[in-house]
This record gives structure tokens, C-alpha cells and sequence, in this order.
């Protein structure tokens, strides 16, 4: 029997047990179609409890992902064990660059990857994605992170809406990625610290009621026409920019 990924945890009791012991290193739950029954039950109460996302899939999913004895339930897992909204904002006040990154809706692990890099050695605090619409923290994310997103504190919100409010009470500006000609010259703009910098979604950017949480919009100018540039990209350019305004001298 081949063995299965490192970072998926198959068996209704081990599943039980970490979600009960350590539910911040899990990213989803994966449960068969059909299954019934006490564990079952328990499991997506646990999930609930913990605001872990579950759902159930067709029973061919789960043999790809771990060909073994798996009775139906995988857990899969987080690079690192995940932090509260609190902590990231708590780190980013204390970090050497005051900002944290919220990603609404970016899909690709390989952006959250690369954006926690380039965080990290910029001297980011963290970041916040939405629990139930983001990538996954797992192997691919890890790869492109090479090794930071270990070393730096993400929270999964439950509401990211909501936790970009408690941002602001926190004192935080929260500021968005957006190419809209309303916005301003990410170049130029000078937006007080400490910040949440929001980028969106690959294909649709920040969504509506996100954007409405951000108290500015950062455009990046472009010498010659482009569609869009990647998001990773993006970040990358803003962090860069923000990162000259804190060590002008660097």
C-alpha cells in the first residue's frame, strides 16, 4: 500500500482526537457521501465547535487523496498551526513592517505562498484569510512560502468582513489592492500605520462588502497596457512600497 501525504490525517478517531486537542492545525475536513452515524456526528459537531470547515464528498476523492484505509474521514492539515485574528494583529503591531495581509478569496496556494515570503522578509506581522473561500495552507502553499508560513502567524476568519472591523477598532488602516481609477498611486500614497493591506480574489478582485471595509483603495500605475498582473505580484509591489516608507534609509 502506497503511503498517503504527509499533511492529511486519515481515521474517524484521530480525527476526533485533534480536533479536539489541536483544531488549529487543521485546515478542511473531508467526510465520505452517505456516511451516518455517531462518530460521523461528532466529528462535524467538532467542526463546528472549532470553526473548521467540513464537507462531504464522493467516496473517489477521498481514495485519491490518501489511497489507504482512511474509513471515510481525512482531516487535512495546515503548514503551521493556525493563529486568531488577535495574534496576527498583535504580531503585525509588533513587527518591524506594522502591516498584515488579508486575502479575500485568493485561491492559489502558490499566491499565499509567495505573499507570505515576500511578508516575511519584508518584516510583515501575518496574515487573515477567510476560512471557508481560501486556499489551502498545505504542501503547495508551504513550497512557494519556503518555509514562512511557519514562522509567521495566520489566522483563518470565520468572517472577514468582520475581522477587518475588529482591525480597525484595533487601530489598524486597512487599505485595498484595486485598479479602479479612483484609486490611489500605490507609489506615492503615504497611508498611516499600523495596516491591513487586502488583496483579492485571481479573477474578481476584493469583494463588495470587503471593500467597503477599506478606508483607501491602491492602484498600480503601469508604463505600458496590462490585462491584470498576478497577485502575488501585486502584493509583492505594494509590500515593497510600504516597506520604503518604514526604512527610507534601508
Amino acid at each position: 500500500m502506497p503511503p498517503g501525504p504527509e499533511d492529511v490525517l486519515p481515521g474517524r478517531k484521530p480525527v476526533r482526537e485533534l480536533l479536539a486537542d489541536q483544531p488549529r492545525t487543521v485546515d478542511d475536513v473531508l467526510l465520505r457521501q452517505g456516511l451516518r452515524g455517531p462518530d460521523i456526528e461528532a466529528i462535524v459537531t467538532a467542526c463546528r465547535e472549532a470553526h473548521v470547515r467540513f464537507r462531504f464528498v464522493p467516496a473517489g476523492d477521498l481514495d485519491r487523496i490518501f489511497p489507504g484505509n482512511h474509513q471515510g474521514v481525512l482531516a487535512r492539515l495546515v503548514a503551521g498551526e493556525l493563529a486568531s485574528v488577535a495574534d496576527v494583529l498583535a504580531a503585525a503591531r509588533a513587527a518591524p513592517l506594522p502591516v498584515a495581509l488579508a486575502l479575500d478569496r485568493v485561491q492559489d496556494p502558490g499566491n499565499v505562498g509567495t505573499l507570505a515570503r515576500t511578508l516575511y522578509a519584508l518584516g510583515g506581522g501575518g496574515l487573515i484569510l477567510p476560512r471557508h473561500e481560501g486556499a489551502r495552507l498545505g504542501p503547495a502553499a508551504a513550497k512557494a512560502a519556503a518555509g514562512t508560513l511557519s514562522r509567521l502567524p495566520v489566522a483563518k476568519a470565520t468572517n472577514l468582513a468582520r475581522a477587518l472591523d475588529e482591525a480597525v477598532e484595533a487601530g489598524f488602516t486597512v487599505i485595498g489592492a484595486a485598479g479602479e481609477d479612483g484609486a490611489q498611486n500605490a507609489l506615492t500614497a503615504r497611508p498611516p500605520f499600523p495596516l491591513v493591506l487586502v488583496l483579492g480574489n485571481e479573477e474578481e478582485g476584493i469583494r463588495p462588502g470587503i471593500r467597503k471595509r477599506c478606508q483607501a483603495l491602491l492602484r498600480i500605475p503601469q508604463a505600458r497596457p496590462l490585462d491584470s498582473m498576478n497577485v502575488a505580484q501585486a502584493g509583492a509591489i505594494i509590500l515593497g512600497r510600504l516597506a520604503a516608507l518604514v526604512f527610507p534609509q534601508g
